[in-house]
Order: structure tokens, then C-alpha cells, then sequence
């Protein structure tokens, strides 16, 4: 995934993948903290950002979501 410009720390290569870019070798980063990352860059709080579905309140990130920081500038 290439990241360019609103907040990300430029030249910054964080892990790797196998030979065909199937799966990560180096530093997985799960979708949660990917998606919580995401949304700290464009100014949402990933805690406080729920929906209502069947009476119950959910995150989009569910609770594992975390900012990676080194991602940030």
C-alpha cells in the first residue's frame, strides 16, 4: 500500500511481503490498525466513531484498532 502527502512521514518503508507480494514477512500491520490509522489522518477519533446495528453500538475498528505512530508524521 502506498501512502502520499495528508500527514504520512515520506520515504518511510514499514515491512516487507514474500517474493510475489502475497503475504507480509516483515511487520504485519492488521486492517484494524491500518483502518484507525486511516481515519486519525483524516481527522476522526476511531473510539468514538460507532454505528447502531441491532441495538448494539459497533467501531469500525473494532476493538483492536490502533494508530500506527511511525506511520505519521
Amino acid at each position: 500500500m502506498r501512502l502520499a502527502g495528508g500527514g504520512t512521514r515520506a520515504g518511510t518503508v514499514i515491512g516487507a511481503t514474500d517474493e510475489l507480494g502475497w503475504r507480509p514477512t516483515e511487520t504485519p500491520i492488521h486492517a484494524n490498525d491500518f483502518h484507525a490509522t486511516l481515519l486519525h489522518l483524516f481527522g476522526l477519533d476511531h473510539r468514538r466513531l460507532t454505528y447502531r446495528f441491532q441495538g448494539l453500538d459497533f467501531r469500525l475498528t473494532d476493538v483492536a484498532g490502533r494508530v500506527v505512530e511511525r506511520i505519521l508524521a
